[in-house]
């Protein structure tokens, strides 16, 4: 083990960037280069998925067959990140491959700015730009929740094509209204569509899909759903089609359960536009989500600590699979301790695209594809900032190995637990554990480094 007393950025060095800065895939044998096409990449997001809240990972009380399809179809992750219990931070992490707070995102992008927790930086470098240099056409459709307004919306930072929302929660799934304001763009032209978002973020994928079918550059598309964000708010039919099905289950419960499997029922029908067009063989889709579920709207983390907002298993650890046809074996499973940043160079090695940039992710293709992969030996933060009763503050997490120094809220004291003895978080180890002084260092270390990130003076800059 290296020394952990070094900051993050020495064992970043020391272990380089790997496969993913070769400029052309480094799972392709000599002889396929040539021969081979770039796949298509189909990245789908959605929005406070409970690690619990699919059939396929447990859920008891719900019917999710089309993601249930996807995990079977591909590898499954039992030990998945987000990188942050709430949004926007995430979603930061996937497109830059960094973890947020070094570019800007130490919590949530929101409309005032006396509630507003982060800027995207300019100078980060965000995945569709390094697609687009591999020969890529990209898209996002749905929630995009890292800036309000140019320079930080998706046509500005490197998407060929956006058709979505721009802001964080909708108050209305069908007005789709924040603080009386239409987020709701195709690409720079706000837009006023009528109908549930979900139904609607479903309809451009697959319109997007056909689009793209016609032509031989390949296209990577990240589709976001706002689903199962607050408000639980299903198309009404899906709620007596659940009551119908699950006899005593609760009012609340019933609501979000019928959120998810409408949204599965719309994955299902991009997915069958896939292959509809004969696009499925060569197709690599991801599907995650961007935190834990939401627990006082009746979401299930399944045997997981805690929900959405808390730095415990239950906020940040969450469902994930790949499914890449002859190329991901069907039923594989994998316990691989992997976050949302390490999507980034995954995609970018998959595709072809060099990375030049620095990026904290590490690829997780070779696993993907089933080779030899050892468990990487890193130190992993989280950090979320937000305002309310936590008054600016940011509270986090860290983990080495099987070990993670855990702060719930910022008025909490830094507890250490084993989870490999204690998957639960129930039992704090001694504070004179010799894990606790060398993960206490290693976080002091990133927030040091994180500090010299003005988030903050951006917006004031902009608008002076």
């Amino acid at each position: 083990m290296k020394s952990l007393g070094n900051t993050r950025r020495d064992f970043i060095k020391a272990a380089g960037l790997g496969a993913a800065a070769l400029a052309m895939p480094g799972w392709l044998a000599a002889g396929e280069k040539a021969n081979r096409r770039k796949p298509n990449i189909v990245m789908i997001m959605v929005d406070d998925l409970g690690y619990g809240d699919l059939s396929s990972y447990g859920g008891k009380d719900m019917k999710t067959p089309h993601v249930d399809k996807l995990v079977a179809a591909g590898m499954r992750f039992d030990n998945f990140y987000a990188n942050c219990p709430v949004c926007s931070p995430t979603r930061a992490s996937l497109l830059t491959g960094r973890y947020p707070d070094l570019v800007g995102v130490p919590g949530v992008i929101r409309t005032h700015l006396r509630n507003n927790w982060g800027y995207l930086a300019p100078q980060a470098v965000l995945l569709p730009k390094l697609l687009r240099r591999a020969g890529y056409h990209t898209a996002i459709v749905g929630k995009w929740h890292l800036g309000l307004e140019s320079p930080n919306v998706p046509n500005d930072r490197g998407f060929d094509h956006f058709h979505g929302y721009l802001g964080d929660m909708m108050d209305d799934y069908y007005n789709h209204r924040r603080h009386g304001i239409n987020y709701m763009r195709l690409n720079e032209k706000e837009i006023d569509p009528k109908g549930h978002a979900t139904d609607l973020f479903t309809q451009w994928a697959i319109d997007y899909i056909k689009e793209r079918s016609g032509s031989k550059q390949p296209f990577f598309l990240y589709l976001a759903y706002n689903a199962p964000h607050t408000p639980i708010q299903p198309p009404k039919d899906w709620i007596q089609k659940v009551k119908k099905r699950e006899r005593n289950i609760t009012d609340r419960r019933a609501k979000l359960v019928a959120l998810i499997e409408h949204m599965d029922d719309g994955i299902g029908k991009v997915i069958a536009s896939l292959k509809d067009k004969g696009l499925d063989d060569n197709t690599l889709i991801i599907f995650t989500s961007d935190n834990g579920g939401q627990l006082n709207v009746g979401a299930n983390n399944g045997p997981l600590r805690a929900g959405k907002q808390d730095m415990y298993e239950g906020g940040i650890r969450v469902p994930m699979c790949a499914v890449w046809p002859s190329m991901i074996k069907a039923g594989s499973r994998d316990e691989r301790v992997a976050l949302t940043m390490d999507l980034f160079p995954t995609i970018c090695e998959a595709a072809g695209a060099s990375v030049y940039n620095e990026i904290d992710g590490r690829s997780i293709l070779p696993t993907l594809l089933g080779k030899n992969q050892p468990a990487a030996e890193r130190f992993l933060f989280w950090v979320r900032r937000e305002g309310g009763h936590y008054g600016g503050r940011a509270y986090y997490a860290a983990r080495y190995g099987d070990f993670k120094l855990v702060q719930n809220n910022p008025f909490e004291p830094l507890q250490l637990y084993n989870l490999k003895d204690d998957p639960k978080e129930q039992k704090p180890l001694e504070r004179r554990h010799p894990m606790y002084n060398k993960l206490f260092s290693a976080l002091r270390n990133h927030i040091i480094e994180a500090g010299a990130v003005p988030w903050e003076k951006y917006p004031a800059i902009l608008s002076s």
